[in-house]
């Protein structure tokens, strides 16, 4: 589920950049952006602004969805940890017994 919801976000993130670059400045058309004066029509008769700043809309709409779901689940604990619930005390190693040496010589 939350490698579909990262995908979905990570396409949408990339199909509104790319509508949002497309969409033109104000008191130019998208014909110019592409260099063509009679591409005016591209998006129909009623323009490219409805028809761009709906797709906007909707693109900003689904980003945001997918944001709050993906904050959600990683919010949520996980069902496993890689770390231990209590650590165990650690084992003490066997000293060897000191042998006294002969003749009671000390170096």
């Amino acid at each position: 589920m939350t490698t579909l919801l990262i995908t979905l976000h990570v396409l949408v993130c990339i199909s509104l950049i790319i509508i949002v670059l497309l969409q033109a400045g104000k008191g130019a058309e998208v014909g110019a952006t592409f260099g063509a004066g009679s591409s005016q029509t591209v998006f129909g008769a009623t323009g490219s602004r409805d028809f761009l700043s709906k797709l906007t809309t909707a693109a900003a709409i689904i980003f945001m969805l997918t944001s709050l779901t993906l904050a959600y689940f990683m919010d949520q604990p996980s069902a496993g940890s890689i770390m231990p619930s209590s650590v165990a005390a650690p084992a003490t190693t066997p000293t060897l017994p000191t042998i006294p040496s002969a003749g009671g010589e000390t170096k």
